[in-house]
């Protein structure tokens, strides 16, 4: 349902606004470098600042840009059930082809309220739902066990697996319904997670690299793993600094450079500092990313 490389889209800003001129050319730009998908209102979105009303309209744009050209993976996710609820549900009448749901934060749920939270959602709407577990993020993490129980309703789809552990990854296929996707979080390991089964990647580096994290994935699927193998290889460095500081921060400066966006952040998210700058604009001019 949800293979190959998924962009989590930043959110652009202008003057304090979502700036949907630049948002709907962030999108063009992802289809024309060959994602599979598009997911709005995720982590990388700034999901967490944005107004309910915000949520609605960078979705409804999402969809409305991709057309039908791409899947669109529409983030929903909250600390709330009831919230979660509505946003899902938004998702599914806007027209998304799925919906992503953060485990919820800083309540720090047991398992047993993280099987009641997502299986109650999914009973409420009826639209094709990946888990998201990102323990750095939330602080609090979501057990294969627990995975493996939510795999077995119909419409929770996949897992969009944030560990960072191939161990833990390898016990939530061990412990899944056959056919539920797992789909990889963390673009260190993309290819690693492949390689044990993962279907693909939901993206940060794919903002400014579509291309090659797109190819990196479909060269696997083809069954051209020197290829692939290669470019998960020649990633790393971007990978690395699109992380140098709290993520979306290295991305939306790149995307700035690059001529995609304004440079504008939401607090309490702040721009790169100088040293990390530097460092970034070495690795895009490497990249040819930007200009020498």
């Amino acid at each position: 349902m949800f293979r190959g490389c998924f962009t989590a889209l930043v959110t652009p800003f202008k003057g304090g606004k979502v700036d949907e001129e630049a948002f709907r050319r962030l999108i063009e730009f992802q289809i024309e470098n060959g994602v599979d998908g598009i997911v709005p209102c995720g982590t990388t979105g700034e999901s967490a600042t944005l107004t309910h009303a915000e949520h609605t309209r960078v979705v409804d744009i999402a969809i409305d840009a991709a057309a039908g050209r791409v899947k669109v993976i529409a983030g929903a996710g909250s600390n709330s059930t009831d919230e979660t609820i509505k946003l899902t549900r938004h998702a599914k009448e806007a027209g998304a082809d799925g919906a992503l749901l953060i485990t919820p934060y800083y309540n720090k749920p047991t398992q047993a309220g993280l099987y009641e939270h997502y299986s109650i959602v999914a009973r409420e709407v009826d639209i094709p739902i990946i888990l998201y577990n990102v323990p750095s993020r939330t602080g609090v993490n979501m057990s294969p066990e627990t995975t493996g129980a939510l795999s077995k309703i119909d419409n929770i789809v996949g897992i969009k697996d944030a560990t960072g552990d191939i161990a833990v990854v390898t016990e939530v296929i061990e412990r899944s319904v056959e056919g539920f996707e797992i789909i990889s979080g963390d673009d260190f390991i993309t290819m690693p997670m492949l390689a044990i089964g993962a279907q693909g990647v939901i993206s940060v580096t794919s903002n400014i690299a579509p291309r090659k994290v797109s190819d990196m994935c479909r060269l696997f699927f083809e069954g051209n793993l020197d290829e692939s193998r290669k470019l998960h290889y020649s990633l790393q460095p971007l990978h690395r600094v699109m992380f140098i500081e709290t993520s979306p921060i290295p991305a939306k400066t790149a995307l700035a450079a690059m001529g995609i966006m304004d440079e504008e952040f939401r607090l309490p998210l702040v721009a790169l500092s100088g040293e990390n700058r530097a460092k970034l604009g070495e690795v895009l001019k490497a990249y040819g990313l930007v200009g020498a």
